[in-house]
């Protein structure tokens, strides 16, 4: 979450000669047409869960419009940062993958969708995004606001969790004390909720903060952690089910409802199908990923129900506090609430 409260977008046209793509906006599609999809890290799939989704994507697209469609893909934010790839599919045709820092400016109301302790697992998850009346106000938020139909919720890595070299957590009061460092100030506002400091640090910088002492902690997904060696510096890995890790594939709503029903109808199946295939190949290395980081020395810390209650007692009101000085209107934070099966606020 790099960007954690909306800024006015940059004038479109200033991107717009990023798009190589040709695509019509009315009318059929024509042979052979090539689409872009822009994403964030590398091309490999062993370090990037978004690139596995990217490339199946583009395999099924091609295949199931016979070559009408071509995606072409841009991994390591070749088409631009976040915002200025989100302007360029707002205004030419295109596809993009965007984070938390690429959709907030449009739709802050997707912050909701991190309440912390929100979902006891991927299924609980899933159906919250492929059900839920909160998603789907998002969706129809995104649409009206930028012209932009909101495809597929990719995960990239399952659940974050927290890490730290000090002591195992298991409750809220393991937190007394500690640095923790954090992505945005909503997380500032968890620790501080559990008796800990947060220091937004960059994801470039993490590294040598906790080996240094910087920070004692942290808080991602275990592919994260992985990726980033920091298994070499911190001692605790505490799963909780903080937060669901995604991002959100995108694409300009006008180039879409412009292809023939046969086309569009393929198309939206390539997703589908792509977004399942990303699905399992996730869940199915979570376990892999957790079982490598205990090879590399971590002790792992798997709370019980009440522990995890406890973290989502105390954890939640910090973040729903933080949601309301974002002026994010309420009815978003109850839908979502109640999509989760918890309490909303104005019970």
């Amino acid at each position: 979450m790099a960007v954690f409260r909306p800024t006015a977008l940059r004038p479109a046209s200033l991107f717009a000669a990023c798009l190589l793509g040709a695509a019509t906006l009315s009318g059929s599609v024509q042979a052979a047409t090539t689409v872009n999809l822009g994403y964030n890290g590398a091309p490999d799939p062993e370090k990037n869960a978004v690139h596995v989704f990217a490339t199946d994507l583009k395999k099924r697209v091609e295949e199931k419009t016979d070559g009408e469609i071509e995606i072409k893909l841009y991994p390591n934010s070749m088409l631009g940062e976040e915002q200025e790839r989100m302007e360029q599919v707002m205004s030419s045709p295109g596809l993009n993958i965007a984070s938390f820092a690429g959709m907030s400016p449009v739709v802050p109301e997707i912050y909701v969708s991190a309440i912390p302790f929100l979902f006891d697992d991927f299924d609980d998850a899933r159906q919250f995004f492929d059900e839920g009346e909160y998603w789907q106000a998002v969706e129809n938020d995104l649409r009206e606001r930028a012209g932009l139909e909101l495809l597929a919720v990719v995960e990239e890595g399952g659940f974050l969790a927290f890490t730290n070299d000090k002591r195992p957590i298991a409750s809220p009061d393991d937190f007394e004390g500690l640095r923790f460092r954090a992505m945005d100030p909503s997380q500032v506002a968890l620790y501080e909720a559990f008796g800990a400091s947060g220091t937004p640090i960059p994801w470039t910088e993490v590294y040598m903060a906790l080996k240094t002492g910087v920070a004692d902690g942290q808080m991602n997904p275990p592919m994260y952690i992985i990726l980033g060696s920091l298994y070499e510096v911190q001692d605790y890995l505490t799963l909780a089910n903080i937060q669901y890790s995604d991002q959100f594939l995108v694409g300009n709503a006008a180039m879409i409802d412009g292809w023939d029903e046969a086309m569009r109808s393929a198309f939206q199946e390539a997703v589908a199908e792509a977004n399942q295939m990303a699905r399992d190949h996730n869940e199915a290395r979570v376990d892999e990923r957790i079982a490598y980081l205990e090879e590399q020395g971590m002790e792992i810390i798997r709370p019980d129900e009440e522990q995890l209650a406890a973290f989502r007692e105390q954890g939640q009101p910090a973040y729903l506090d933080w949601l309301e000085q974002q002026d994010i209107a309420p009815r978003y934070v109850d839908m979502a609430l109640e999509d989760a099966g918890l309490t909303t606020q104005s019970e």
